[in-house]
C-alpha cells in the first residue's frame, strides 16, 4: 500500500510540474501543451471509433507477437540449453543476429512483406524472442544436475526430463523473459507503425497527428495511451508471475 501511495504521489507530482511548466510561457503550448489539455483531448479520443480501432490494432498485434515469440523462443531455448553441441554450433549466428535493432530491418521487411500488419508483427517477434530465449537458456544452466539424474534413475527419457523437470524449473525465468519481451514488443510495434505506417495502430495515429497542423495534444494523448498500455502489461505479467511461481526464489532473469 505504501509503494502504491508513493507511486501515485510521484505521478501527481510529475503532472503538476508539467502543468506549471506548460503554462509558464517558457515553451509554447503549441509544442508542449499542459496535461490538462492533453487529457482533455484524450477524453475526446476515447469516444472516437477510429482512435479505438488504432489502439485495438496495436493490442491485437501485441498479443500475436507475444504468443508467436513464446512458441518460438521457449522450445528453441530448451534445445540450445540442453544440447551443448547445438548451442556451440549456433552461438556465432545468435550473437550476430541479437544486436541488430528491429527498426534497422524495416526497409528489408517492407520489401518482402509490404506495409501490412505482418511487417510490424515479424519485426516485433524478432525483437521479443531474445529475452525469452536467453532467459530459458540461463535457467537450464542453473538447473540442479541432481534433479536430472534422479529423473533418469527412475527411467525418465530425455524428452520427458526436458518437459517435466527442466521446463518447470525454468518457468520463473521464462516468465521474466516474457515480461521483458512483451514491453519490448510494444515499443517495436509503435515504432514500426510510426516509421512505416500503413498498418494502423497507435504509432500511425501519432504519425498522422504530428503531420499537417501538428497537433501535439493529440500526439501526447496517443503517447500517454501507449505508456498506460505498457504499464498495465508489465504490471499484469508481474502479478501473474508472483502468483504462478511464488514458490520460486528466482526474482529476475537475463535480457
Amino acid at each position: 500500500m505504501r509503494a502504491l501511495t508513493r507511486g501515485v504521489l510521484g505521478v501527481v507530482g510529475f503532472l503538476l510540474v508539467w502543468e506549471l511548466f506548460g503554462r509558464s510561457g517558457l515553451v509554447s503550448a503549441e509544442y508542449l501543451p499542459p496535461p490538462s489539455v492533453v487529457f482533455g483531448e484524450l477524453g475526446k479520443l476515447l469516444g472516437d471509433q477510429l482512435f479505438l480501432r488504432d489502439v485495438l490494432a496495436t493490442v491485437l498485434a501485441l498479443l500475436i507477437t507475444v504468443g508467436v515469440s513464446v512458441g518460438i523462443a521457449v522450445p528453441l531455448g530448451l534445445v540450445l540449453g540442453s544440447v551443448p553441441a547445438v548451442r556451440y554450433a549456433t552461438r556465432a549466428v545468435v550473437e550476430f543476429l541479437r544486436p541488430i535493432p528491429s527498426v534497422a530491418l524495416i526497409p528489408l521487411a517492407i520489401v518482402f512483406l509490404g506495409i501490412g500488419p505482418e511487417t510490424k508483427i515479424v519485426l516485433a517477434v524478432y525483437a521479443a524472442i531474445w529475452p525469452i530465449l536467453f532467459n530459458t537458456i540461463y535457467a537450464l544452466d542453473e538447473l540442479d544436475p541432481l534433479l536430472v539424474e534422479t529423473a533418469k534413475v527412475f527411467g525418465t527419457g530425455r524428452v520427458r526430463v526436458l518437459f517435466s523437470v527442466a521446463l518447470p524449473n525454468a518457468l520463473p525465468f521464462v516468465l521474466t523473459g516474457i515480461r521483458l519481451a512483451a514491453t519490448t514488443s510494444l515499443v517495436v510495434l509503435v515504432s514500426v507503425e510510426l516509421l512505416a505506417g500503413g498498418s494502423g495502430g497507435l504509432g500511425q495515429f501519432i504519425m498522422l497527428a504530428r503531420s499537417g497542423a501538428g497537433r501535439m495534444d493529440m500526439v501526447l494523448a496517443g503517447t500517454v495511451v501507449a505508456g498506460v498500455l505498457g504499464y498495465l502489461l508489465n504490471e499484469g505479467l508481474e502479478r501473474a508471475q508472483r502468483r504462478w511461481v511464488g514458490w520460486s526464489a528466482a526474482t529476475g532473469g537475463r535480457s
